[in-house]
Parts: structure tokens; sequence; C-alpha cells
């Protein structure tokens, strides 16, 4: 059953992202905000990997990032359309590369906040729990389309990373910004019994019920109980995580299955990003409730993903068990689990797996001449899909600003 609690009514965020709108339109270029990174300032920028992401972000910057702050789906067939968990992934990688463990560089602030001021575009005012829209114009006109919980667990964790790393005004807008859009997720009418329960990923028509959604939703229900204390984020985190672990994990496997389809057939499949998700509930799970069993837990998922979801010929995650090609964004969520896992127990071979992974998206996807990231492979590193799509660019970032920390 879902929990009964309800969080006020989501007003939170109508006033800070107006506030945002009126902060955007004083943002220039003469301010410095578009101009590419030239130089590291980090101790970090000795290792390639802060280097490479670096470059990403010149490439991000050149071709992706729009002069309205926003990000482009891709460069060619999506040049014109800007989507929710596209622009909170830049967010979320610009957060990595301020984050003094990871990049340690301000000059990324200003694209977050910037992209961020954007996002008040997308937000549902005309609907009492707001929401974000999924789709908009580079503009912000035109927003629409159906509203998904995963995206907005990325949305949470992206602002969150951000709140961690801002200071002020714009920290607490950040934090009630993430509240409101988990207010939305609570309020929204898309967890229900059927199932025996799960969020639903998107309104509409046709919904399914993945690991992906709900395992974000964990995440982002943990974090904001461990920055407010408000008991209702922790029965949430509880109630989906109880549903995941009864209905979609695979004790066969030690993996997550992909999800129920719209007709309630368990759909079997395991894809490399759904269980690097659920790697890092179950760390956060274990750090904010203080419950260690989870810390095993996500070694043995770690492992499992190790043992079937790892091409140990290419040395590279798979998307998933019934397609066995590489993405930058899908796949390289493998490496951020497995960072995460290090970064809890100190096992050095969790690392080999993140770095050898990010090599062969390096070294099969990233364009030598500009930096930019194709789309998909095979693992032989053939069939390469050529559209750069500005999610893929924005993990590249992400993940190699966290790993540049370490190697």
């Amino acid at each position: 059953m879902k929990p009964n609690y309800l969080l006020k009514a989501s007003a939170i965020l109508a006033g800070v992202l107006l506030l945002s709108a009126c902060h955007k339109e004083q943002l220039t270029k003469a301010q410095g905000v578009k101009m590419p990174v030239s130089k590291a300032r980090n101790l970090n920028s000795s290792s390639a990997y802060y280097n490479n992401a670096e470059q990403t972000h010149n490439f991000i910057v050149g071709n992706i990032l729009s002069s309205y702050f926003s990000c482009r789906g891709n460069t060619t067939t999506e040049a014109n359309s800007a989507y929710e968990w596209y622009n909170t992934s830049q967010i979320y990688a610009d957060a990595a590369a301020v984050s003094p463990t990871y990049g340690n560089d301000g000059r990324f602030r200003s694209w977050m906040d910037s992209t961020y001021n954007w996002m008040y575009h997308m937000w549902d005012f005309g609907s009492s729990i707001g929401g974000y829209f999924s789709a908009a114009n580079l503009d912000g006109s035109g927003a629409g389309g159906d509203k998904y919980v995963d995206d907005a667990g990325v949305t949470i964790n992206a602002y969150l990373d951000a709140y961690a790393v801002t200071s002020g005004t714009t920290r607490s807008n950040y934090l009630a910004s993430a509240q409101s859009v988990a207010n939305w997720m609570m309020n929204s009418g898309l967890w229900d019994s059927t199932d025996g329960g799960g969020f639903y990923q998107r309104t509409g028509t046709g919904a399914v019920k993945p690991t992906q959604t709900n395992g974000l939703a964990v995440q982002a229900f943990l974090r904001l109980y461990q920055i407010t204390g408000q008991s209702y984020y922790k029965s949430w985190a509880q109630s989906v995580m109880t549903w995941l672990e009864g209905n979609l994990y695979d004790s066969a496997s030690g993996l997550y299955d992909w999800e129920f389809d719209a007709s309630g057939v368990k759909q079997t499949a395991h894809f490399t990003y759904d269980n690097a998700i659920m790697v890092e509930a179950d760390l956060l799970y274990a750090s904010v409730l203080s419950d260690n069993t989870y810390v095993t837990k996500a070694q043995n998922l770690g492992s499992a993903m190790n043992t079937t979801l790892w091409n140990s010929a290419h040395h590279v995650y798979i998307f998933n068990t019934t397609d066995q090609r590489v993405n930058p964004a899908w796949c390289v969520w493998g490496s951020q689990a497995m960072i995460r896992l290090y970064e809890r127990d100190g096992n050095t071979a969790w690392l080999d797996y993140a770095q050898q992974n990010i090599d062969f998206i390096n070294t099969n996807l990233r364009t030598t001449s500009n930096y930019g990231y194709h789309t998909f492979c095979d693992l032989n590193g053939g069939s390469v899909d050529t559209r750069y799509e500005g999610v893929d660019q924005a993990w590249m970032e992400r993940t190699q600003f966290m790993l540049s920390a370490y190697r």
C-alpha cells in the first residue's frame, strides 16, 4: 500500500521558479557563462579523465547548450527540443564538476545554475501539485507531454547534488525545488496496488512499472529524508524498496528485472542502468537508515552485475541482456555504481570495472575531432549510431569527473 503521507501543497516551487525566471534574464554571454572551459583548476587535472570531462563539457557548450541555457535533445533530429532528464542530467554533471570531491571547479557553477533557472519553463503551473512536463522547445515554449517519475528522480538527485555545492538563497531554492518535485511524485496517483504496488513510469495510458523508476524514487526519498528529517520521505523510501525487493528482484541471477509491462506481465531482461541505480539505492539505504545489511546487498548486486552485465572480452557493460550494444549514458551508469561501491568499501576492484567501462566508451564512441560521444555501438566497436545525444554527453562529463578523483 502507498504510505498515506501528503506534503503540503506545492506552492513552494512556483515561487522558487518564478524567482529563478527573473534571475535568468540577468544572465548574459558577457558574464562568461557560455565560454568553454580552457584550463583545469583542480588537483585532479593531471588525470586524463578530468581532462576528458572538461573537453566533453566544451563540446556541450558548443553543440548542446542553447543560448537559453537549455540542452538540446541531440544535434540533428532533436536540435530544437529540450527534455527534463537531459537538462537535469547536465545539472547533475556540472554539480560533480563543482563538488570538492570530484571537479572542485567553481567555474561550472554558473552553467549549473543557469540550466536550473531555465527549468521553470517546464513546470506545470496549471496543476495544484505541479510537476515537470517531459519536453519543451529550447526557448521554453510549448512545454507538454507526459510527466515521468524516473525523470523526476533524476531531477531530485541533480538538485540535491547542486544543493550540496551551493550556499544561501540558491542552496535553499535547490532544496525547495527538489521537495516540490517529490511532492508531485507522492501525490501524482502513479502509485497504486496493481502489481502489488510500485510507481508507474509516467502519466498517460499504457504506462509500465520499471525498476529504474522505482529505484530512482528510493534514492530521492532517502536523500530528502537525510536532509530534512521528514518521516514521510523515510516511509515512502521503505515502501518503494520493499516493493522492489519483493516484486522485481530475481534471486536466481542476483539482479533486478526490467519491469511490469502495461498488461501486468513481468519483463525479465536485465539492464545495466537498472541495477546500477539499485546499487546506489542500497548504499543510500545503508547510510541513511543505518542498516549495514544493505552494504552487503549492494556489494552482491555489484558482483552480479559483473557476472551477467559485464562483457569480459571487451571490458564494458552491455545495455541489457537482450541488446548487447553499448551506450554512453545507460552503460556508464554502471561506472557510477562501481565508484560508489569503492567509496563505501575501498575495494579497488570496483574502480577497475568503472575505469575499463569508461575506457571502452572513450575508445569506441568518443569523437577525437570534437570530443563528443556518439550514442550506440556494437561490442566490437562497429555499427556506430552517430547521433550526439545531449544526455550521453552529460553522463560522460559527470562520471569522468567522478573517476578523476581516484584514477
